[in-house]
């Protein structure tokens, strides 16, 4: 197996429902912690989301193995943001037997 190259540096986020002072709640993205990442493009599709034309990519994102529980693993329904990027997390899985990397199967949606 080769070595993934971790040259990504990717924010973990993480979905909170806050108050909005009304009864309600408005859910925001809250920082878990910066992640090193190798990113993998997969075959795009284009799709209508809400009338509007949107490019959907699904990426492989491989970064360093943690714990099931450990607040630096991911899971899924949390995103990787890269700047304005955002790579929406659909799974996550061990990459090797030891658990040393994990690959998570992400989704980045553009409109076009």
């Amino acid at each position: 197996m080769k070595l993934p190259r971790l040259n990504r540096r990717l924010t973990l986020e993480s979905p909170s429902r806050v108050s909005d002072g009304a009864g309600g709640f408005s859910e925001r993205w809250m920082p878990l912690g910066v992640l090193w990442a190798e990113l993998t493009a997969r075959t795009g599709r284009e799709t209508i989301a809400t009338g509007a034309a949107v490019s959907a990519v699904p990426y492989s994102v491989v970064v360093r193995g943690a714990p099931v529980g450990h607040p630096e693993r991911p899971i899924a329904d949390q995103r990787f943001r890269d700047g304005n990027r955002v790579f929406h997390i659909r799974s996550v899985a061990e990459r090797d037997p030891e658990g040393r990397y994990l690959v998570c199967m992400t989704d980045e949606e553009v409109a076009i």
